[in-house]
């Protein structure tokens, strides 16, 4: 039990040095906004409304306060995702095991964030069973399947939607992460600037999480889940 405990302690500090290093190395990780509504991310681009119209796939449109790029689009509902990173969060605010159905993350935007949109706005917000896969290179533990209204991509949402180089279903080879061609339709900005975003699914362990670089990169290893200086790219299906 003491050399289990021993291990799991060097565990976490890997994923420490890992998530402190690649901060390190990217600038956008000082860039902070106190709340959901940054004045920059506000900025709308579209002044088209969600709807059965608009909303195809690869569009951007407009539902409630955000701008959404349209990622699928199925009979009369569209998956949507935030154009851009829309607030800094950390992934849980306690230095524990966790999984995406138990997050902080998760809770928030179910709650507070999901309260941004009027009572008719969220009467066309579906309620999505996620399927929360293991890590696909590391065999860490998905956890149970949740409903929800709001979430994040997933590791094979992320491919699926963005190109798919084949690197997350042949393994991890020599690197923790996935640099393709695909980089550059992964990158998203919070306030003007390229940012880290998270995704819902677990990393190298349970306490972190995997997530997309400023550069694109998908880190299938992860980063510390206790880390304020990640990016929240909500997700949702809308009833058109």
């Amino acid at each position: 039990m003491k050399r289990r405990s021993i291990l799991s302690q060097c565990s976490k500090l890997l994923v420490y040095c890992i998530a402190g290093l690649i901060c390190f190395g990217l600038s956008a990780c000082g860039d902070e906004c106190s709340g959901t509504g940054c004045e920059d991310n506000l900025s709308l681009t579209s002044d088209q409304t969600c709807s059965a119209s608009t909303a195809t796939k690869g569009a951007t449109c407009v539902f409630g306060p955000y701008e959404w790029l349209v990622l699928d689009k199925q009979n009369n509902k569209a998956l949507l995702l935030a154009k851009d990173v829309l607030v800094e969060k950390p992934y849980n605010t306690t230095d524990l095991p966790v999984t995406w159905a138990s997050c902080i993350l998760r809770s928030w935007l179910n709650n507070e964030f999901l309260n941004e949109f009027t009572s008719q706005e969220q009467a066309k917000i579906d309620l999505t069973t996620n399927v929360n896969e293991n890590n696909q290179w590391y065999g860490t533990a998905g956890g149970d399947t949740t409903q929800d209204r709001i979430f994040l991509l997933s590791l094979s949402e992320m491919v699926k939607y963005f190109g798919d180089s084949g690197q997350l279903a042949s393994g991890p080879g020599t690197i923790p992460w996935i640099d393709d061609t695909y980089n550059s339709e992964r990158i998203a900005k919070y306030n003007g600037s390229a940012t880290l975003w998270w995704l819902r699914s677990p990393g190298f362990i349970n306490y972190s999480a995997a997530f997309v670089s400023a550069d694109g990169i998908v880190y299938v290893s992860g980063s510390n889940i206790f880390d304020d200086y990640r990016g929240v790219r909500p997700a949702l299906w809308l009833n058109l």
